[in-house]
């Protein structure tokens, strides 16, 4: 009995320093690319109504759908509630439509060429997310959550010295996006836990790396 009470133990702590590992290291990618962001003073006014066209041509059309393969891939409860819950509010609340609003107010509808430049990087992301890698799709979205939070007062810049007053898009989710970061590393907490051996945490960013690529390919595009 004692010893299946230490070895229930030494796995809670396993699997607690596992996500403490991973959101460490995804905390550091994220403030990384925070601080690889050019400066909007130092911006056109066409950098600006780009970044936010190729970023709005992201996010509109493939966050619920990015989030729902992630429902998709999750097997314990506790992962399938947080991810429903996001998806809930998601859709209740139409962010797809409050993006909608930003962007045209900020006169950055994105124009074909908006598309073609973001679009090799879009469908690795897309490829990716449809191998349903559990651990690593759920890493990928608390990475996106969170550089979705700290980037709206950036975001959000870049509208106001295009002449916009419309805020909702990221007022809202510059708070909101910090519960649902912390809710995805509990799932992905949860979804170790129903993992015999997880594989050591460095190897379940190949989705970070692929979204940080499209990030910095809506930001800086080659």
């Amino acid at each position: 009995m004692f010893n299946m009470m230490t070895t229930d133990h030494q796995t809670s702590v396993q699997e607690a320093s596992h996500t403490a590992m991973a959101q460490e290291r995804i905390e550091g990618e994220i403030n990384s690319l925070m601080a690889w962001l050019p400066d909007p003073a130092h911006l056109s006014t066409e950098e600006r109504r780009g970044i936010i066209a190729r970023y709005s041509a992201v996010l509109e059309g493939n966050f619920i759908y990015w989030m729902t393969g992630t429902y998709l891939a999750v097997r314990s409860p506790k992962a399938k509630a947080i991810i429903i819950d996001n998806l809930t509010e998601e859709v209740k609340d139409n962010h797809p439509g409050m993006l909608r609003r930003f962007t045209l107010a900020a006169h950055a509808a994105p124009s074909d060429l908006d598309r073609s430049l973001i679009d090799r990087d879009l469908q690795n992301v897309r490829e990716f997310m449809g191998k349903q890698s559990t651990l690593d799709v759920v890493l990928m979205m608390a990475f996106f959550e969170g550089f979705i939070c700290k980037f709206m007062a950036y975001l959000a810049d870049l509208a106001a010295r295009s002449g916009s007053s419309e805020m909702v898009y990221t007022d809202v989710h510059g708070v909101c996006d910090i519960a649902h970061s912390q809710g995805l590393f509990s799932a992905f907490d949860a979804e170790v836990a129903m993992v015999k051996n997880a594989p050591p945490v460095e190897k379940l960013f190949g989705g970070v790396k692929l979204l940080r690529t499209l990030i910095e390919t809506i930001i800086r595009p080659q």
